[in-house]
Formats: structure tokens, sequence, C-alpha cells
């Protein structure tokens, strides 16, 4: 669906913007764990202003491929974001359900912006409103992997997004 090179100029293209945007702040960095290590790894690299790195792990698909709606707190981070700039870094957006989430959290930390910027949205299957900063790439109604997305564990290595057709194939 998007090819490695599609997605490494878009990164460098969100970077960009994103360095542009908080030029004179030095944003925390939250990558939502597993699926955005590689795209906060790349865009990381790609953000030329002082920022910061912190983790967060949640759970709403388990070994599904739709998401239960159900979310999980599996990792915090790590630091206080009070008083920070916060910019999560997410995969993809679909239902809204995490992202609402994440969102209402973190916002109880008193952080002083939070954003979000992602890889990847499904505005056909959004079932909450909720606000996107920075979008890479808007996708069909599709269930995808590569570059960190994953099915069942499988599938993150894969420089490019593909579509799962058969759990046997991409």
């Amino acid at each position: 669906m998007i090819p490695g090179s599609r997605i490494e100029a878009r990164v460098k293209e969100l970077g960009e913007e994103i360095s542009s945007d908080y030029r004179g702040q030095v944003p925390i960095l939250v990558s939502i764990l597993k699926g955005s290590f590689l795209f906060l790894a790349d865009l990381a690299r790609n953000i030329n202003i002082l920022h910061e790195i912190d983790f967060l792990s949640i759970s709403s698909y388990g070994l599904s491929t739709q998401s239960s709606g159900v979310v999980r707190l599996l990792k915090d981070l790590s630091t206080s974001i009070e008083g920070r700039d916060v910019l999560v870094v997410e995969d993809i957006v679909d239902t809204g359900l995490t992202w609402r989430y994440i969102r209402n959290n973190l916002l109880t930390r008193n952080p002083s912006s939070l954003r979000i910027v992602t890889l990847l949205e499904k505005r056909e299957r959004r079932q909450v409103d909720v606000p996107l900063d920075y979008v890479g790439f808007v996708i069909p109604d599709r269930f995808v992997v590569g570059y960190g997305l994953d099915y069942e564990e499988r599938y993150r290595n894969l420089p490019y997004i593909g579509a799962l057709e058969d759990k046997d194939e991409v």
C-alpha cells in the first residue's frame, strides 16, 4: 500500500513541520508501543530541535485484527509531563478510542500542550471525534502491517506498509 520510499519522504516532511512548530521548545515525544517504535526512530532523526523521548504501552487489539474498544495501560511514562509540551507518536488512529483514552489520561497530568502525530489514519473507522495534529497518510479500512505495525507480533520488520489479506501473506 505504501512503499518505504514514500514513508521515508513523508516522515522527513513531518519532522520538518514539527521542528518548525516547536522551535524554541523542547517537546517530549511519547511513543505508543509497540507499533510506533520504527516511526518514532525515523521521526526523531528528522526533528532538528532538542527533544526528549518517553514511552507508553497500551493494549486495545490483543490478538485480533479489530480494536476491542477496551484500552489497557501496560507501561506508563517514566517522567513527569506537567508543564511540558508533549507530542504523542502513534502508528495508527482508526476508531479514535485509544487516542481518546491516551489523550484524556495525559491531560490529567497537566502538560503545557498535547498534540499527536500519527503515521496512519483510517477515517472510515472513526467512532469518536478526536483531534489529530499531524497525519502521515490517510488509508482505507484495511488491516495493515509493516513499519512497526503487526499481526500477532509478526510483520513489524517490513520496510513498507502492506494490507494483510491472509495471515500467511502480506
